[in-house]
């Protein structure tokens, strides 16, 4: 039998592979993917990968072409590829139940979200903000996959210790911020957040985030023009899992 050949299709970055250093393959701005197979589907459907809430990373990894570290990819970077990897799997058209009414949506009709490119170092992902209350200017860098694992695996260490405890905010900032008023040791950043980051520059600071961040937009306008953030779980993927 003749060897059967995969079809593939590139996917582009909402970051455009700007905060990625120009060794890594990620700067190029793309991702080749293949198309889902009946292998991807026993990924979706094994009930350990769900359980320890590994399948949909499990999924993508299966899923990528291009010769990537998995942890390298930012996290506006990993949803574009969610979304890839849902088309190609099965498809563009998507329902989802809102309020007890289904609604149907063509998911090639997302974009990625504009982004200011000049805020941006080629190569390097590491930014800066001027907190507006205590005035202090912070550097922070955008999460990667990689990141998120080290902060989940740090809010259990808390949990194991007070199971009560619920640091993820806390824990999320002490990871982003990079230095503060030029100090980048990483006891003075951990006892900044705890002790004196107000929680208006708290909030500030997370909507600049959100403004900067290089992400697929998720949101998507209704009939009735109301906006809703469209839900990304093992659903999104198939809805019979």
């Amino acid at each position: 039998m003749s060897e059967f050949k995969m079809p593939t299709e590139v996917v582009e970055l909402p970051s455009k592979g700007l905060v990625y250093p120009e060794e890594n393959p990620l700067s190029s701005g793309t991702v080749e993917m293949k198309y889902m197979t009946a292998k991807e589907e026993d990924i979706l459907t094994n009930q350990s990968y769900i359980k320890d809430g590994t399948v949909l990373d499990r999924l993508l990894k299966s899923l990528i072409v291009s010769k990537i570290n998995y942890n390298d990819l930012v996290v506006g970077d990993k949803n574009a590829i969610l979304v890839a990897s849902r088309i190609l799997g099965y498809g563009s058209e998507y329902t989802f139940a809102l309020n007890d009414v289904e609604y149907t949506i063509d998911l090639t009709e997302l974009e990625n979200k504009p982004f200011d490119e000049s805020k941006i170092e080629k190569g390097k992902n590491n930014f800066s903000f001027k907190l507006p209350h205590s005035g202090l200017e912070i550097t922070f860098r955008l999460l990667t996959h990689g990141d998120e694992g080290k902060i989940n695996r740090e809010i259990q260490g808390y949990k194991k210790i007070d199971k009560n405890a619920s640091p993820e905010l806390t824990t999320r900032l002490k990871h982003m911020i990079t230095s503060v008023d030029g100090n980048s040791e990483d006891k003075a950043i951990r006892d900044f957040v705890d002790n004196h980051l107000l929680a208006r520059d708290s909030r500030a600071f997370r909507e600049h985030i959100k403004e900067i961040q290089p992400d697929v937009d998720l949101t998507y306008t209704l009939e009735t023009g109301d906006t809703v953030e469209i839900p990304i779980n093992l659903n999104f993927f198939w809805p019979d899992a």
